[in-house]
């Protein structure tokens, strides 16, 4: 996503390990991007060079998906369990319950990190309105004194005597 920068778009491109285009994206301003991943290192650019003049603020995440160590946690926690015939609740119940909760705390994690970027595009972008008024008001009123000025000049010529008088 786009924070700040004339415009707000930029391009985007995802390759593949094997060099493969798998994304891409020209002049937008935001999205987002599944993709099923294979083993190999991913390129992913954000290109501005069809603005070169202006710079840009951007804001990504990456999140990765189903990393294959969850198998291994759960035979961590039964090595440290003894006795679980006492309890009523099943080792299972337990771990499904905190993976569950993990789970929603990180996507809760994401989403506001989501939000804060969001909120800091039109932040930018309300302040970037708030300049332009003010210049705009500025030269306004510089139109007006000016103005002003001219009609008090004009009305003073009016009732001007220019006629000499001898006496």
């Amino acid at each position: 996503q786009v924070l700040d920068g004339a415009g707000l778009d930029i391009d985007f491109h995802l390759l593949s390990p094997k060099g493969e285009t798998l994304v891409f994206d020209e002049r937008k301003s935001d999205g987002v991007h599944t993709v099923e991943t294979e083993d190999g290192d991913y390129m992913f650019c954000f290109d501005n060079t069809f603005s070169t003049i202006s710079e840009k603020v951007i804001f990504f995440e990456l999140i990765l998906d189903n990393m294959g160590e969850d198998g291994q946690d759960e035979e961590d926690w039964k090595k440290y369990v003894t006795g679980t015939d006492l309890l009523d609740m099943k080792l299972e119940d337990i771990l499904e319950s905190i993976n569950s909760v993990k789970a929603r705390l990180s996507k809760s994690v994401q989403i506001q990190t989501l939000l804060r970027a969001f909120e800091a595009r039109d932040r930018n972008i309300q302040e970037s309105n708030f300049d332009r008024v003010n210049f705009w008001s500025m030269v306004n009123l510089g139109v007006m004194v000016v103005v002003s000025a001219v009609q008090v000049y004009m009305l003073k010529s009016l009732f001007e005597d220019k006629r000499k008088s001898r006496t």
